[in-house]
């Protein structure tokens, strides 16, 4: 199971890499679902995290159609900040999208 989602992350980095950058400073819901869903998922490990900033200037937002048989709406790559108390980190982001805005993957490196 694992060498798979790592094979699945490594496609999604390709075909993110193929695709033109969409401007991330546009309003954009999917990029809040990614934070948001994102949250959620660090602090059922890390409950001292208090929030998650996205770097958005610095973001790519790829359209993208799908990886084998999984409909893959957008992919969001870029730098986040976590925040713990008074204390910021930056980690490497990354989003799955899939249809109807579904957050499919997160992903946050540890430093």
């Amino acid at each position: 199971m694992r060498v798979q989602t790592i094979h699945f992350v490594l496609a999604m980095l390709v075909f993110c890499a193929q695709n033109a950058p969409v401007s991330a400073q546009v309003a954009n819901p999917e990029l809040e679902a990614c934070r948001s869903t994102g949250l959620i998922a660090l602090r059922e490990r890390d409950p001292s995290i208090k929030d998650v900033t996205l770097d958005f200037d610095g973001m790519t937002v790829a359209k993208a159609n799908k990886v084998e048989d999984t409909p893959i709406k957008t992919i969001v790559i870029g730098d986040a900040y976590l925040e713990k108390g008074k204390k910021g980190t930056r980690r490497t982001f990354l989003c799955v999208v899939g249809e109807k805005g579904k957050v499919l993957l997160t992903f946050f490196t540890e430093k």
